[in-house]
């Protein structure tokens, strides 16, 4: 496991692609399976051991993830999460345009389904209004990286708002045209990273940022990463 910060309270780890953040129906070994075992191991915990994700992150994406070690903190964390006020996010996507603008905002009316996060007009019942802010840090054959501030945080919803205006992130067949998708590490991964997060620390209450290390898709954007 990729440790990104570790106390009585609180675990954050850099989350690989193709890992489920918790376990599904596929009972594939998920990170909080691993967090269990690694701290069960490593504190030679008798019995259950305590460890509840305070949000998720898609399986093919990748990056920072924060899990709670006490029911406390796990409350509170989720509150935080909750209220959006203390919490900001920042990922790393590569997608598959070079024509966005340099920078702006995204407001949409989503329909959250089982499988796939769809548009709709916010009149529609069960829509979910969605926003984001991005800015293009690099543009070139066909490809843009680009930096994503999550302002609500609903499934799908940065690949199902990047698609929806023809910039669909790299790898991602769920979301891209056909054809118009190329598979990243064997078809496991898409290009987004949960690459900065901030939150207040759930006991101690002070901010606190974490930098989840880039993954291999990043390196053909050297500096700009």
């Amino acid at each position: 496991m990729d440790i990104l910060y570790e106390d009585n309270h609180l675990l954050v780890v850099n989350k690989p692609a193709g890992m489920l953040t918790q376990g599904d129906a596929t009972g594939d070994r998920s990170l909080l399976d691993l967090g269990k075992e690694y701290l069960k191991e490593k504190y030679h915990k008798p019995g259950a051991v305590y460890l509840t994700p305070a949000h998720r992150l898609d399986r093919p994406a990748s990056g920072a993830v924060a899990l709670a070690r006490t029911d406390k903190a796990a409350a509170r964390l989720a509150e935080q999460f909750r209220a959006r006020a203390t919490v900001e996010k920042i990922y790393l996507a590569a997608v598959e345009s070079d024509r966005l603008p340099s920078s702006g905002e995204m407001r949409d009316a989503l329909l959250i389904g089982g499988n796939k996060t769809t548009m709709t007009n916010s009149a529609a019942r069960g829509a979910k209004n969605a926003a984001l802010t991005y800015e293009v840090l690099a543009a070139r054959r066909g490809r843009s990286l680009v930096k994503i501030k999550l302002l609500t945080g609903y499934k799908h919803q940065i690949r199902a708002q990047f698609a929806a205006r023809g910039a669909p992130l790299a790898g991602d067949f769920r979301y891209a045209p056909s054809g118009a998708a190329q598979p990243l590490d064997n078809g496991h991964a898409i290009a987004l990273h949960a690459w900065r997060l901030t939150l207040l620390h759930p006991t101690k209450r002070e901010p606190l940022t974490f930098i989840a290390p880039p993954p291999a898709w990043s390196e053909e954007w050297g500096k700009f990463v």
